[in-house]
């Protein structure tokens, strides 16, 4: 990498259930348009495209900007499962910091369907199959329930089985994600809720109750990233900056010891998280506000500890003494997360993006958490790939 990539713009549209109909061509061009607003460009002054999306036929992000333009630039596909909108980004970074092109779009979609996530190719061996394999070693896999949750269920009882956390420990993560997200004009869920109402919502897996889950959720969100030789070119926002940025896959060793924790990419968190602690040059202790995955109760506290933002087994405390919201030792997730704004797969992790980027800019409104300075957003897909990004404000 030969040069610092800027945040120009970023764009994203409300979050909605599948039943409201969105599509996924008219959002995507939405949220692109207006992250090319925010920054001040037209679709023309973009060399490259990187679009992420997990449920579409191939070539839907040529769909989506072909609307904007048809200027012949490439436009890349990227489906890395729910860490597809980060994936695209991290390609797209590489390509400026690399010279490849001075600006770059990414766009993150998603038309979901209703309900629980569900194998759409049944003639072909499953990619998780031998994630399956391994969660059938350690909880009693029931056939008849949507798969992800179990993963998730299973992580939760381990991790409860291990630690003094408790149910309430786990249910206090969605009420604290709800209380973010009542400012949070494009998250789904803003009505507050009680540890009484998570815990005593239908069971979905385990001890995972339905309020404990991310909902399916249609939605799109977008950034422009560029050199600073570019912004200073054209007058654009140069205020924030990805300082440090890592991709990664799972080792040789995540079948080795049965853990439901090491499935659900705890591993791939951890690691992700030390390269860009020290490609950045700073610790957990500096970091301000975080947007991370919690597309589950248990991988919100499983990622405070992949993370360094608490001691392992200490999530419990951590949570107790308000250490992850507002006044406490760092914001996690004020937009609601993906428990209360709601997980596009495709779109998540340049929601997490944009977030950041409003908290850094100073420009979040009623979510804003004050001074931030340092950011980090942590992106997962299970199969795997992890993303940790660490974003700047520069001035």
């Amino acid at each position: 990498m030969n040069s610092r990539v800027l945040i120009a713009g970023v764009g994203m549209v409300p979050f909605t259930k599948p039943s409201a109909g969105a599509k996924y061509d008219e959002i995507g061009a939405a949220a692109a348009a207006a992250a090319l607003e925010d920054a001040g460009l037209s679709y023309d002054q973009v060399g490259q495209v990187y679009a992420g999306y997990v449920y579409g036929d191939s070539t839907s992000g040529q769909r989506v900007v072909y609307q904007l333009g048809m200027t012949r630039i490439p436009v890349l596909n990227v489906n890395n499962n729910c860490a597809s909108g980060s994936s695209a980004l991290w390609l797209a970074r590489q390509a400026v910091a690399n010279g490849a092109t001075e600006c770059a779009l990414t766009i993150g979609f998603e038309q979901m369907p209703p309900g629980a996530l569900t194998a759409k190719w049944n003639d072909r061996p499953a990619p998780l199959s031998a994630f399956m394999s391994a969660l059938e070693d350690v909880y009693p896999v029931d056939p008849a329930l949507p798969m992800t949750p179990q993963y998730f269920a299973a992580a939760a009882q381990e991790y409860l089985d291990t630690t003094d956390s408790t149910v309430e420990t786990l249910a206090a993560v969605a009420v604290k994600a709800r209380t973010h997200a009542r400012t949070n004009p494009r998250a789904v869920f803003r009505d507050p809720i009680t540890l009484e109402d998570v815990l005593s919502s239908p069971t979905v897996a385990g001890t995972l109750t339905r309020l404990q889950c991310c909902p399916p959720t249609s939605g799109a969100a977008a950034a422009v990233v560029c050199t600073e030789e570019f912004a200073r070119k054209h007058g654009l926002d140069a205020r924030v900056a990805i300082t440090a940025q890592a991709l990664e896959s799972d080792d040789e060793g995540l079948f080795d010891s049965p853990s439901a924790i090491a499935l659900v990419g705890s591993g791939v968190t951890r690691r992700t998280a030390d390269r860009v602690y020290a490609e950045a040059g700073v610790d957990p202790a500096d970091i301000d506000v975080v947007e991370l995955h919690d597309c589950f109760t248990i991988n919100e506290i499983l990622t405070y500890e992949g993370l360094g933002l608490c001691e392992p087994g200490g999530a419990a405390k951590f949570i107790a003494d308000g250490d992850n919201t507002y006044g406490g030792r760092v914001v996690t997730n004020p937009s609601g997360g993906l428990l209360s704004k709601g997980h596009p797969l495709g779109a998540t992790g340049l929601a997490q993006i944009a977030e950041i980027t409003w908290q850094l800019r100073g420009s979040a409104g009623d979510r804003q958490v004050p001074g931030a300075r340092l950011g980090l957003q942590h992106n997962l897909g299970l199969g795997t790939a992890g993303v940790v990004t660490i974003l700047e404000r520069l001035s």
